[in-house]
């Protein structure tokens, strides 16, 4: 072979190398640890993935938490990294999931994932909690509404039953029921606290569209008028 042969050839495997994608992280990087706490470990119901958290302490309570999916010898982070621990939810043929994640004090933000290729994948571009919180303030009832602090998405009980304890009759893993809260920093002097208190809408898996069922309506109403008086 010509020194021009071997040159070309490996010119070649370089660019194939560059060109292929990155082998799949084995595990945590150095310096996280498992979490002992039983309550955040999550296994779905087909038994096929176990979720694993792992937590890193540094200097000056930087506490930073990552979130491992392992499905056989197999193991894929769930990004994003946060500053907490969270909570998870799968549907009933475990193909989707959702994050229920503290962000801080009162603060919680909701992401969406789901199976592709025998892996977790992030279903939507942004959070499904700013999904959420777009989609309220995209209609002409609460548009206008501004809140500042305690800011919560929240997803429902009943993900793995299709809502069965709310009487309804929904196809199996199709529907996420979510509830919004907030506060508001201004408010009237004799009242203490006011704000949003768990208005509720609905995410379609097959669709990516949220609605408002018409059950929903009244206590909708009452969520955007909560206050607490002193």
């Amino acid at each position: 072979m010509t020194v021009f042969s071997r040159t070309v050839r490996s010119l070649a495997l370089l660019l194939t190398l560059a060109a292929s994608p990155a082998l799949p992280a084995s595990g945590p990087p150095p310096g996280f640890k498992l979490s002992d706490d039983a309550d955040f470990a999550f296994t779905s119901p087909d038994g096929a993935t176990r979720l694993e958290q792992y937590v890193k302490e540094g200097e000056d309570f930087d506490i930073k938490w990552q979130v491992w999916a392992r499905r056989g010898e197999q193991m894929q982070e769930l990004k994003p990294e946060q500053l907490y621990p969270a909570g998870f939810r799968f549907t009933a043929d475990s193909q989707w999931l959702v994050r229920m994640q503290k962000t801080g004090s009162g603060e919680q933000d909701l992401f969406l994932y789901h199976v592709e290729n025998g892996a977790f994948v992030n279903a939507t571009e942004q959070s499904l909690s700013d999904l959420a919180w777009a989609y309220f303030h995209s209609r002409p009832d609460t548009k206008n509404m501004k809140l500042d602090y305690h800011i919560s998405a929240n997803l429902m009980k009943g993900t793995e039953n299709a809502y069965r304890w709310l009487g309804v009759d929904w196809p199996n893993n199709r529907y996420l029921l979510i509830s919004l809260s907030g506060e508001m920093d201004e408010h009237p002097k004799n009242v203490a606290v006011k704000g949003l208190a768990n208005w509720r809408c609905r995410y379609d898996l097959k669709t990516g569209q949220f609605d408002v069922p018409e059950m929903f309506a009244k206590g909708n109403a009452a969520a955007l008028r909560w206050e607490i008086k002193r």
